[in-house]
């Protein structure tokens, strides 16, 4: 089993379309069983895509697709090359004050059951702090649930990462094995929100790989963590988590300009179980 999961940034990159097409180029190479996607964006005012859409299984009622989705053109683009993936999504808010941002994941096995749910205290469409997470499972893996999932900062007072990981325990409690894919935003700091994570009984398949990199999927320190850090070769904070120890044969960052040419302003990471 391959997992692969990439804060995409998608839309608000610079040359966009250049790293749309070198995403979906390492798609192609890894063909991941499941991928987590997050800050998959939409204009606000896009085009409404009409009809049934090839490929997406709707997470709830009322969800509009738009023609510049970037899942929706990512699915197109691996169709076109003969990658069939089942897909999924959700919005959560605004962002940038035009775009819409979703959380997202996709299935090359058909899609069985969709779970949603709102994890912070905040839900508004409005307030950059909404955070969901969406999982689904898929008849390959009928015994497991995939997650993409993006949290928000420990630090926050106001939307602060504990009660948000209260929230995702109490959602998986009845699912069995789960997998969490996704921008953690949780650093290896002692006391924090990482540590809580391996706490609750979560298993990170970066420690368990038999065969690693250095994992850093940002290339410095960014918002949220200055006060803690002053300064780093790198962070890893978009993590792949199991709820049960399982043996990991790898665990590999992509898109980082040694394996695929960067795409956002995160790395991805590739498991392979």
């Amino acid at each position: 089993m391959k997992l692969m999961t990439l804060n995409t940034h998608s839309l608000v990159e610079e040359n966009y379309e250049e790293k749309l097409k070198e995403f979906v180029k390492g798609v192609i190479a890894e063909k991941p069983d499941i991928i987590a996607l997050q800050e998959i964006n939409q204009s606000v005012c896009g085009d409404v895509v009409k009809g049934k859409i090839e490929g997406y299984f709707p997470s709830c009622k009322g969800i509009k697709i738009k023609s510049d989705n970037h899942l929706l053109t990512v699915f197109k683009m691996l169709k076109k090359e003969g990658l069939f993936y089942h897909f999924t999504m959700t919005p959560m808010k605004k962002s940038y004050g035009k775009y819409e941002e979703c959380v997202g994941i996709m299935s090359l096995s058909h899609i069985e059951e969709i779970s949603l749910a709102t994890v912070s205290d905040i839900d508004s469409y409005d307030n950059w702090k909404t955070r969901k997470i969406i999982g689904i499972r898929v008849r390959n893996f009928s015994d497991k649930w995939f997650y993409s999932v993006h949290f928000g900062w420990w630090t926050d007072n106001e939307e602060p990462f504990s009660k948000q990981w209260e929230r995702v325990i109490s959602h998986i409690k009845n699912q069995g094995e789960v997998w969490l894919m996704g921008d953690t935003n949780a650093p290896e700091l002692s006391g924090e929100s990482y540590e809580e994570i391996q706490k609750s009984g979560f298993h990170d398949s970066y420690t368990l790989a038999e065969k690693k990199d250095e994992g850093y999927t940002v290339a410095k320190v960014i918002d949220g963590w200055k006060d803690k850090i002053s300064d780093t070769d790198g962070m890893r904070i978009d993590q792949i988590w199991c709820s049960k120890k399982t043996p990991v044969k790898s665990s590999r960052v992509v898109f980082n300009g040694k394996y695929y040419n960067e795409v956002s302003d995160h790395s991805g990471v590739v498991v392979e179980v």
